[in-house]
């Protein structure tokens, strides 16, 4: 399978898609498309990393292009160390996949995401390295060069942006996936005063996301009521994201943070133009629970990047994600998990209230059911042709509910969502959209029953 450059970069398996030959051609794509001055690269805690890390320093520096290397660090650190004009950045995860896969996330300088244009000259490129090789060197060979401080810089500004507080007192458990975290979150949060009990630290190079982080919540749920922590705290693989579950092990989500945030920051008067900025998977009761306090939702495609460009065209300061995602734009040029956790809990130890307080004063999550179907073609053209029945359905749930059927931007995949204010009916709805799927997946294939 070819990989294909898509939002800021490149996923796939380790040494067999993603190869030391792409990742060589990749640095020199890199090199040709944004012109950097220098490139800063991290990378999370697989054992493809250094593999990876070597092919594609190397490629930049064959067109003359210093690189930075910064080890294993949080994504969100290789944006933060972006911060020279002609400094672009590197992250090498696959967030929130296995270990046998890895990726190339790319920051054009400044720490921000690639324009449309940065974005869609990478793929010509690429396949001109790839097929035909470099062509003549002009014969300059950038610096390699290793940066030891880079992460402790992003620690300190993460501590810093609480502005003097702490969270003595608080009693926590941090699950940090065995990714980028493991080391810089436990020693953030204690330095803050937080009692912290840490789980999945102990990356080896295959354990990344195995049964753990964001994506895992069973070990931190169980941990937490165990412990009798006031709450607790779950990374991905390179910790841009987060969530957390609250004293009684409930799951908090992407949703309910920055809703929780949201809240917070248009009673302070920080939120600006009292608007934050989500994705339309974004719960509905998320829309009803800011609409009552006040708030404007601005409502995006799914991804962050769209979140982002959103933030910037209307100078608003909160966004993000369900995922986990949060995106404080007044702090930070991305998502961060750690900046995030920060935050949650300078607010929970603020308002003198539980997380679980805190999330079910912000909104009401209703009860919404996600499924995916694999079909053969286009997806797009599969959902075209189920216009009707989404129409019908949407209709019967009314304003009560909702649904959402998008092709897949990755995968040949439909992904169908619904939300109601009862869990049954939301099920019946997805069941219902699922089968129109596969009859209009398998009409288009000519495999439907006679």
């Amino acid at each position: 399978m070819e990989l294909t450059f898509g939002t800021d970069g490149v996923r796939g398996a380790a040494n067999i898609e993603l190869t030391v030959e792409y990742a060589l051609a990749f640095g020199r794509a890199l090199a040709r498309v944004l012109a950097p001055g220098e490139v800063v690269i991290g990378r999370d805690t697989r054992e493809s990393g250094p593999m990876l890390e070597g092919a594609v320093s190397a490629g930049l520096s064959a067109e003359g292009v210093d690189v930075r290397l910064l080890g294993v660090c949080p994504t969100p650190a290789v944006a933060r160390a972006c911060a020279g004009e002609r400094t672009a950045g590197l992250m090498i995860s696959a967030s929130h996949n296995p270990f046998s896969d890895n990726g190339l996330k790319v920051f054009a300088p400044g720490g921000l995401k690639l324009s449309d244009q940065q974005e869609s000259g990478f793929d010509p490129v690429l396949r001109q390295l790839l097929e035909s090789g470099p062509g003549v060197s002009e014969g300059r060979v950038g610096r390699i060069t290793g940066d030891q401080t880079a992460l402790g810089r992003y620690a300190d500004a993460v501590i810093a942006s609480i502005e003097g507080r702490d969270l003595a007192g608080l009693h926590l458990v941090a699950d940090c996936a065995n990714g980028a975290a493991s080391q810089v979150a436990p020693a953030v949060l204690r330095r803050l005063g937080a009692r912290v009990t840490v789980l999945a630290d102990r990356p080896d190079g295959r354990n990344i996301n195995a049964g753990c982080g964001s994506t895992h919540l069973e070990g931190l749920q169980q941990a937490v009521v165990g412990e009798g922590a006031a709450l607790g705290l779950a990374f991905d693989g390179d910790a841009d994201r987060l969530l957390a579950v609250d004293h009684r092990g409930r799951v908090i989500d992407g949703d309910q943070l920055i809703a929780i945030s949201a809240l917070d920051r248009h009673r302070r008067g920080c939120l600006a133009a009292d608007t934050v900025v989500v994705t339309v998977m974004t719960n509905l009761g998320f829309r009803t629970g800011m609409r009552g306090h006040g708030i404007e939702v601005r409502e995006t495609a799914v991804g962050d990047r769209y979140v982002l460009e959103a933030l910037e065209a209307g100078g608003f300061v909160l966004g993000g994600e369900q995922s986990g995602h949060l995106i404080f734009r007044d702090l930070a040029t991305t998502g961060d998990g750690l900046l995030s956790a920060v935050q949650i809990l300078d607010l929970v130890r603020r308002s003198g209230s539980t997380l679980a307080d805190l999330a079910d004063e912000a909104m009401t999550r209703l009860p919404q059911v996600l499924r995916n179907v694999r079909v053969s073609g286009p997806a797009s053209a599969v959902v075209q042709a189920m216009a009707g029945q989404i129409e019908a359905v949407s209709a019967r749930l009314g304003d009560g509910g909702r649904v959402l059927v998008r092709p897949s931007g990755t995968e040949p995949l439909v992904r169908i969502m619904a939300e109601a204010a009862e869990e049954t009916a939301a099920e019946a709805a997805v069941s219902e959209l699922v089968a129109a799927a596969e009859a209009a997946a398998a009409a288009r294939t000519g495999t439907g029953a006679a």
